[in-house]
């Protein structure tokens, strides 16, 4: 498709494909060449814990780059070659000219190839890597049991989206875009809504914190942060990993904190005492709704975005009859439109998370006013998390949602010196 796409779609491809050339070269040679790790992290780790962190982040990240251009290039090799016209031109033979029914068959037999690209990164990096390592405590099966609901959901989920945006190509050919910004709004409450009460528990099990220290400590940091938090869940995390973490999740009613419970059993009370403070931090200041009015700014530029692009890619070639017609293969165009966008807008992404998560360290340290047990607290999930606290500028500036430890801990002590 692309040798005979017009010659706006190829600048436009050119300059998207200029830049991700960029970013995926200073991100490999970052992860190739980190640079020496800053002084300061001796003062909190040992040097072979600061090894342990890099190393064990340096395949990760060279999984992920690696994925990334693989299925990179398969897209550009599909749609180029003219693969992606000749797949859709045989489903439409063997479906005897039928729209909708090859539109089935291309989107299936395109996911699943592209499943098959990235299935031997997602195995190496979710499981054999975590074994290594000792954080996975999952047999293979329990893995691959996990891989194919995940799978099965996200299929679900693009067959219907995929389908209905077809449905809104030709009703709405001039202003499908528009269709698609609003419905993707309404999804994303939605699902932001529904995720925690539904999706969730298909894969782990949730269940209110029992220990009378930790209900105390939810009872009296709710009532400094001006919250009503009925109960903090705790999570089944140990079934899958030796890892501790905890987030807040959810909107309305659905609006919950959950801690791994490798964190309730592994971390000293003042620790559990911190997190749950961070985690209040983000409810208190509505992160997760903040979160969604971005996505929101980001969802009515990325649709007008991807109806020039396919503009440019088709021309008046989309036309069928009289009627506008966007063929099946315009599938795989969505898809590598996406998979650019998502690569080039990751540092604007990062970049409004770390703030958040800036905030939230900051008003944590006002519920608990314990800043020694904040630091500890970030120097244990470095060490145990195999964490790399000393990460290149461009590897945090890109991909990193949360400040690196190190400049998390520097930001603990200007606030106990009275500098921030």
């Amino acid at each position: 498709m692309l040798y005979t796409a017009h010659s706006c779609f190829k600048k436009v491809l050119g300059i998207f494909l200029a830049l991700t050339g960029v970013f995926v070269l200073l991100y490999l040679w970052f992860t190739l060449f980190p640079g020496e790790i800053k002084p300061e992290a001796y003062q909190y780790f040992r040097g072979e814990e600061l090894e342990q962190g890099r190393s064990y982040l340096f395949a990760l990240r060279l999984v992920y780059i690696s994925s990334f251009v693989v299925e990179l290039v398969f897209l550009l090799w599909f749609l180029g070659s003219g693969k992606a016209e000749a797949l859709a031109d045989r489903f439409f033979n063997f479906t005897r000219m039928k729209v909708w029914p090859t539109r089935c068959l291309f989107l299936l037999v395109f996911w699943l190839i592209v499943q098959l690209i990235k299935l031997p990164f997602a195995l190496f990096a979710n499981y054999f890597w975590q074994q290594r390592w000792g954080f996975s405590t999952q047999t293979l099966l329990s893995w691959w049991q996990d891989y194919f609901l995940s799978s099965g959901l996200s299929l679900a989920l693009i067959l219907a989206g995929v389908l209905l945006l077809f449905v809104a190509m030709e009703r709405w050919p001039r202003g499908w875009w528009f269709a698609g910004a609003i419905f993707s709004v309404f999804w994303l409450f939605l699902q932001v809504f529904l995720w925690p009460i539904v999706i969730s528990p298909l894969f782990n099990q949730f269940a209110p914190v029992q220990e009378p220290a930790v209900v105390e400590m939810v009872e009296e940091l709710s009532a400094k942060a001006g919250l009503v938090v009925d109960e903090v869940l705790v999570m089944d995390a140990s079934r899958r990993t030796t890892a501790s973490n905890a987030y807040f999740t959810g909107l309305g009613s659905t609006k919950r904190i959950v801690l791994y419970d490798n964190l309730i059993k592994d971390y000293s009370p003042a620790e559990v005492k911190a997190v749950i403070a961070h985690e209040m931090a983000h409810w208190k200041h509505a992160h997760v709704f903040k979160g969604m009015l971005w996505g929101c700014l980001g969802i009515f530029f990325l649709w007008p975005a991807l109806y020039l692009f396919l503009n440019c890619a088709f021309g008046k070639g989309f036309s069928f009859g009289k009627q506008r017609f966007y063929p099946p293969h315009t599938v795989a165009l969505i898809a590598l439109f996406l998979l650019l966008i998502n690569f080039l807008m990751s540092p604007v992404e990062n970049y409004f998370s770390r703030q958040m998560e800036r905030e939230a360290d900051r008003t944590a340290v006002m519920l608990t006013a314990d800043i020694p047990a904040v630091i500890n607290l970030q120097v244990n999930l470095a060490t145990k998390n195999r964490s790399d606290v000393s990460p290149p500028p461009f590897l945090e500036w890109f991909a990193y949602s949360h400040p690196s430890t190190l400049n998390r801990i520097k930001a603990f002590k200007g606030m106990a010196e009275g500098n921030i």
